[in-house]
């Protein structure tokens, strides 16, 4: 083949081009050698000279696709509407796999005539293109005369017997004409405009898609009225459900992709959108009643549709609030705080387990569970005028967990307890009313040594601080530095005896606490006379701590020591361990056997509470015996020299007081305490940094900044405020009382 321009007879060329493209389109036989001279001439036509043909080849090509077309309209045709769909398919299958071959044929007019007057992408896409005087490439020449050629004409007689067999197969499951008839013809109307840069849908969608659709939507509505004669939610539900699942297998067999989501909308709006009343009517009882496969399949159908969820959401977060409530109404025993917290992770746990079972963990029902949580464990009862027990309850829980007298479980499960407790916790607004009652529990076993294990002590803290930052758990953090200070504190205690060359005749094992970071003020110090045989050693720590540490001051919290005696006078010995005082009141009986209740009393300068309640601690254990019923001020005391018991060492804990009324109501007073500082901090902050502020956005800011710890009320924070203007950190501006400004 010579690529050099030549001049040539258009109508012999023509002539013999037209035979194989006849050829081409009709998939007819075509050799090697024939195809190769074919291409051969459109390559001589589209170069040659004087003046290259290649738009009159073009013109030809076209009108001769035309009349093709128009011949195999007259073919489709035959036979009437009953072989239409399947004579419609047979053609085009032919016709569009010869135009793959035609375009090949046509190479070298497309990419060296055509594309070059083609306008680019971006002409295209934003419309600034002459279309009237475009040429097409050759398959896209083929398929824009099919389209105008024989859908054009056919398309309104093809789309009804479309539809009636598409409803055939919907009433009985079977087909007049074979699934691949119907499938391709459907699809060739995408196809014949696949090669647009934009709306390539668009024939598929107006001649074809939009009829689909309107008729599905009758047939869906009749579905549903026939269903709703049943009067059974539940079946109703299962049958929807299985109808968009039956007509999204339909489309996948028969449409575009992209009509799949419109069918299934077009199902739930004639099935599901109409007819939600009827669906909520037996919500309620579902959601009672748990009905998990009910509930998960009125979720499957209302999901899709616009806020059709938020009452079936509304109703499940009360459920689970009734059920939170339900959990901890009657709790009245001693464990009150175990089962407490236990029954609201197990709701918590139930509820949350269901959510990711019947909803899919969808997140709006995970909000629910969020808010029905939130408003059970902050659940003030009496209106809301008794405080919320649940920061104190999750404090003594957690506790009982880290305690040495937990028994029965591993530390393990101890650990598996604490982390779930943390659930618990991140729902709590009083925040800093658990750091105080764990605070306060806290000491009380680090200073008993009660603590399980520092490891899951720490553990513990750890959790507590990612939940709330480093400053909700310095303190704690503190105290656990004053315990490791203390045992050097000690070490260097015994070596100054040593050097000193003093016996003090006893184990003394001593905590010296910071009072900043513990839970102890100095109003609870009980007026103690210490016993003869422990004055030496207090002695003798003042001296050693005094040289060492200038300037600070001692105070001794006898209520919270103990010691361990060791009895000599009984069959077997024991060593018991004791709180102070109950040890001064035994060490009052090493000379004598028998004291009456004034002797005992007057020595050790205790209160009247104070005493009595650990005089009886000893009575009720058996030590102490006494000659009245009811121990009164005449009463005698002796010991017990019959006393025994099954171990040698063991602790009389009775005087280890429970939780008494005024012990909680003055943690509560001290965290209303802090809060008033907390927040006139935050307020001179806030101003601080803004200089003028109005009230309302004072307000917020201030709720912003305290979250964290605790939920503050609005009364609360103008109290503050007025507090601040009085002690003149704040003053409110002269052209307004609503707004206020810093006072540097």
């Amino acid at each position: 083949m010579s690529l050099k321009p030549r001049t040539v007879d258009f109508n012999a060329i023509w002539t013999n081009l037209q035979e194989t493209v006849q050829g081409v389109l009709t998939l007819g036989k075509v050799s090697r050698y024939t195809w190769n001279d074919r291409f051969s001439d459109v390559y001589s036509l589209c170069v040659a000279v004087p003046d290259p043909m290649a738009d009159r080849l073009y013109a030809e090509t076209k009108q001769y696709l035309i009349d093709h077309v128009a011949q195999l309209l007259e073919k489709v045709q035959e036979g009437g509407d009953g072989n239409l769909i399947v004579n419609y398919y047979k053609y085009w299958s032919t016709y569009s796999e010869g135009l793959k071959y035609l375009h090949l044929l046509y190479w070298y007019l497309n990419q060296q005539h055509i594309k070059t007057q083609k306008p680019s992408d971006a002409e295209m896409i934003y419309g600034n293109s002459d279309s009237n005087s475009e040429q097409m490439e050759i398959n896209e020449l083929s398929l824009e005369v099919w389209r105008t050629g024989m859908i054009a004409p056919l398309g309104k007689r093809l789309v009804k017997l479309l539809l009636d067999e598409i409803e055939t197969d919907r009433m009985r499951g079977t087909m007049t004409v074979p699934i691949d008839a119907v499938r391709f013809t459907i699809l060739s109307f995408v196809d014949v405009q696949i090669y647009k840069k934009k709306g390539q849908l668009q024939l598929y969608q107006e001649l074809f898609e939009e009829p689909f659709l309107n008729a599905s939507g009758e047939h869906f509505k009749r579905d549903a009225g026939r269903l709703l004669e049943e009067r059974d939610v539940s079946l109703y539900m299962e049958r929807v459900i299985a109808k968009v699942d039956e007509e999204l297998h339909r489309a996948k067999k028969f449409l575009h992709s992209s009509s799949l989501p419109k069918v299934s909308q077009r199902c739930e709006q004639h099935m599901v959108a109409e007819h939600l009343s009827f669906l909520y009517s037996e919500n309620m009882a579902m959601v009672k009643a748990e009905r998990k496969k009910d509930l998960s399949n009125m979720y499957m159908l209302l999901k899709s549709v616009p806020s059709a969820l938020n009452i079936m959401i509304e109703t499940v977060l009360n459920h689970i609030k009734s059920q939170g409530l339900a959990a901890i109404e009657y709790l009245h025993h001693d464990n009150i705080h175990i089962n407490f917290v236990e029954n609201l992770l197990d709701v918590y746990q139930k509820y949350k387990d269901q959510i990711q079972e019947v909803f899919h963990g969808d997140q709006n029902f995970m909000g629910a569970l969020d808010k029905a949580c939130n408003s059970v464990i902050n659940y003030r009862p009496n209106n809301g005028k008794s405080p919320c027990r649940s920061p104190e309850y999750l404090a003594k829980y957690c506790d009982t967990l880290l305690k040495k007298s937990s028994k029965g479980i591993t530390e393990s499960e101890v650990d598996e307890k604490l982390k779930r407790s943390i659930t618990i916790f991140k729902y709590i607004d009083d925040k800093d009313v658990f750091q105080k009652f764990y605070a306060r529990m806290l000491a009380k076993r680090l200073i008993h040594q009660q603590t399980q294990s520092m490891d899951a002590e720490e553990a513990m803290i750890n959790r507590l601080k990612q939940a709330c930052g480093y400053e909700f758990t310095s303190k704690l953090h503190r105290m656990f530095t004053d315990m490791s200070v203390s045992a050097d504190l000690n070490f260097k205690f015994n070596a100054f005896l040593k050097n000193e060359d003093t016996d003090l005749g006893i184990n003394f094992v001593i905590y010296v606490l910071q009072a900043g970071a513990w839970p102890f003020v100095q109003a609870i110090v009980t007026p103690f006379s210490v016993p003869q045989q422990l004055e030496k050693s207090v002695q003798m720590f003042e001296t050693f701590y005094y040289n060492r540490f200038n300037g600070r001051k001692l105070t001794w919290l006898h209520h919270l020591c103990q010691a361990e005696l060791r009895i000599g006078y009984l069959k077997r010995p024991y060593v018991v361990t004791v709180q102070t005082f109950q040890m001064a009141i035994l060490l009052l009986f090493e000379a004598t056997d028998s004291l009456t209740y004034k002797e005992i009393s007057e020595p050790l300068l205790l209160n009247d509470e104070q005493f009595h309640r650990h005089l009886v601690s000893l009575v009720d254990s058996k030590m102490l015996l006494c000659d009245t019923e009811e121990l009164t001020p005449s009463s005698v005391l002796n010991l017990n020299m019959e006393y025994t018991n099954k171990r040698t060492r063991f602790r009389i804990t009775a005087a280890i007081q429970r939780e008494a009324p005024q012990e909680v109501e003055h943690t509560l007073n001290s965290v209303e305490e802090d809060r008033k500082l907390y927040l006139q901090a935050a307020i001179v902050r806030i101003m601080k940094s803004r200089k003028v502020l109005k009230h309302n956005a004072l307000i917020q800011e201030v709720c912003a900044q305290s979250k964290v710890s605790f939920a503050p009320s609005i009364p609360m924070i103008k109290k503050c405020i007025e507090a601040l203007i009085d002690k003149q950190y704040i003053e409110r501006t002269p052209h307004s009382s609503e707004e206020y400004s810093y006072v540097a």
